[in-house]
């Protein structure tokens, strides 16, 4: 049986990596996914994939860090659909190096797509939910947003603001039926999503599916359940 027949989602940064293995379970599931990143080719992409397997999905080109362009995300949305009942927010960027070493470019990339990013989705997403009353609002921190290590200072600082967001967020939506998570992935074998088991076994890396089949279970908790944090970490990982 279908788990999200359906639900109206939106995943960002869905063209690739974990969001695009949670855009192919949640069309697995029976829900109605919005496809959503910076490149329009491979958000159409997707959207072929998904339908061919017997799914129903949307391609809409955006940029996260552009405020306007969530805005407008989230009105075509409800215009086709009616509704916004979960909306994933995956976009992100990944970089490293030690702060002293930091440009002030690198800083405000990271900063602008990661946290200003889930900040315009989430206030959109939730202004929508309110209305309609209620919805899942699900985020994507990382082990990194629990913790930081030398060389991780920039982008730790982000999603430790996505795990603030998040919390507070849970604490505002709860009198209005809007669930908010955070899942923080580790290593996540992002590149391997259309390869073999055996092929991402060999990564030593998380299973990008791992993570998708997490987000599915956090948008089909019962109407009374909501867990606020969860950790997906490598076997074995020493931190």
């Amino acid at each position: 049986m279908q788990r999200l027949t359906d639900k109206v989602a939106i995943v960002t940064g869905s063209s690739s990596g974990i969001g695009k293995a949670i855009a192919l379970r949640f069309g697995a599931e029976g829900a109605h996914v919005v496809v959503t990143a910076r490149r329009m080719a491979l958000c159409e992409q997707i959207v072929a994939q998904i339908t061919k397997a017997g799914g129903k999905a949307w391609a809409v080109q955006t940029d996260v860090a552009d405020e306007r362009q969530v805005e407008r995300l989230i009105e075509e949305t409800v215009s086709r659909y009616e509704r916004l009942d979960i909306l994933v927010n995956n976009a992100g960027v990944v970089a490293g190096g030690r702060l002293a070493e930091t440009t002030t470019h690198s800083f405000d990339e990271v900063m602008n797509v990661n946290l200003r990013g889930t900040f315009f989705c989430c206030r959109a997403g939730f202004k929508q939910m309110k209305k309609q009353g209620g919805g899942t609002i699900i985020n994507m921190s990382s082990v990194a947003g629990v913790q930081a290590w030398t060389g991780t200072g920039v982008y730790s600082a982000s999603k430790h603001g996505i795990m603030a967001l998040t919390k507070s967020l849970a604490d505002e939506g709860r009198p209005h039926h809007i669930k908010v998570s955070a899942i923080c992935p580790g290593a996540v074998a992002d590149e391997l999503v259309d390869a073999s088991s055996e092929d991402i076994l060999r990564s030593e890396k998380i299973d990008p599916f791992d993570v998708a089949e997490t987000a599915v279970y956090l948008a089909t908790l019962g109407k009374y359940s909501v867990v606020h944090q969860i950790v997906i970490d490598r076997l074995g990982a020493d931190w």
